[in-house]
């Protein structure tokens, strides 16, 4: 595989000019973004490396343009693209909810895919720079080793005592996918009222005994892992491990699931542009989106690809819908509140 895969904890001060260590390139563990003028594309991606890794390779075999990935927590890569948007050494951000992404859009350019006519009506890219590229429902996570006879249908079950200390939940400030739990849970569990669901989420914060992750990665494979009974994260993030043959299961809660797309965007004044727009086709593309169901095992955005193979049909799933706008314009007060609220009941 020619593309370097970069993995990083972005560091606390992110300092223009420097790239994170990763294998394949540089000195001393600094490394300058590509020239504006090589064939290449810099990609700042949250996804796990199992997801990334056959649809950059794909892009590469097709198009010949090099790529770089630099892989950290949403949170973490959009400090680093907030920092840089002076001299922006990345091209693509690549994941992210919406609902975390729509606050910092003007960080990105707008650019409308090739391929939106074919993009169901709920996921058009209606903004400008927020093309959709997968449609990802909020799931339970369980360890079918160690859940023994607790029974987990939804949210309230995870304020069994039994369950304290053994449930995986990362910072929602940190993680975008834990973002959307929370989102998740104010709505269902606040009957349709996010004011409604705090209640719970103090509740759930106790039975969390204190234990606070710092990515999505860290539930899934924690939960896999056997380190944790029950996780909360996304569809895709335990259904690898469902598909492989993993002892874990998804619950979709009883209480009511919102399903969002994530997004692809295009670095404000990237100096690959091209090849970044080259990208956001190809990820986009029925080619792509096909590997992306039928390998990945997540939804497509596009309206001629068949569902994963495995996961349960939208349909049997009881969907619910958050307000945009509520959930933007409370962003940063919902965060607060959350980090007040397990801070106190420690």
């Amino acid at each position: 595989m020619r593309f370097k895969k970069v993995i990083a904890a972005v560091a606390a001060s992110l300092v223009l000019g420097t790239a994170l260590s990763g294998c394949g390139g540089g000195s001393g563990g600094e490394k300058q973004a590509a020239k504006a003028d090589d064939n290449s594309l810099v990609i700042y991606c949250p996804h796990p490396l199992a997801f990334i890794n056959p649809l950059v390779e794909e892009f590469e075999k097709e198009s010949g343009v090099k790529v770089e990935v630099i892989a950290a927590g949403t949170g973490e890569l959009l400090k680093r693209v907030e920092s840089e948007k002076a001299n922006p050494l990345g091209d693509i951000f690549w994941g992210g909810s919406l609902n975390t992404m729509k606050p910092k859009a003007a960080l990105f350019e707008n650019y409308t895919s090739v391929n939106e006519d074919h993009i169901q009506p709920a996921f058009k890219n209606t903004e400008g720079p927020m093309t959709r590229f997968t449609d990802i429902p909020s799931v339970i996570m369980i360890n079918t080793n160690l859940i023994g006879d607790v029974k987990v249908d939804g949210y309230e079950d995870l304020l069994n005592p039994a369950l304290k200390g053994k449930i995986a939940f990362a910072d929602p400030s940190k993680s975008s996918s834990s973002y959307e739990h929370l989102i998740n849970m104010l709505y269902a569990m606040g009957n349709g009222d996010p004011d409604k669901g705090w209640d719970y989420v103090e509740k759930l914060c106790r039975n969390l005994d204190g234990k606070l992750l710092s990515g999505s990665s860290a539930v899934y494979k924690g939960v896999a892992d056997g380190e944790y009974a029950v996780g909360l994260t996304f569809e895709e993030g335990g259904a690898k491990y469902v598909a492989d043959g993993a002892p874990v299961k998804l619950v979709y809660m009883k209480e009511g699931v919102i399903s969002k797309p994530d997004g692809i965007y295009i670095i404000k004044n990237a100096k690959h542009m091209e090849n970044a727009k080259k990208f956001i086709d190809f990820i986009t593309s029925k080619e792509a989106q096909s590997i992306i169901a039928s390998q990945l095992h997540r939804r497509s955005v596009r309206d001629d690809v068949d569902p994963p193979v495995g996961l349960l049909p939208k349909d049997q799933i009881k969907i619910i819908d958050d307000n945009e706008q509520v959930v933007e314009k409370n962003k940063k007060s919902w965060l607060d509140k959350f980090k007040d609220i397990f801070t106190s009941v420690q």
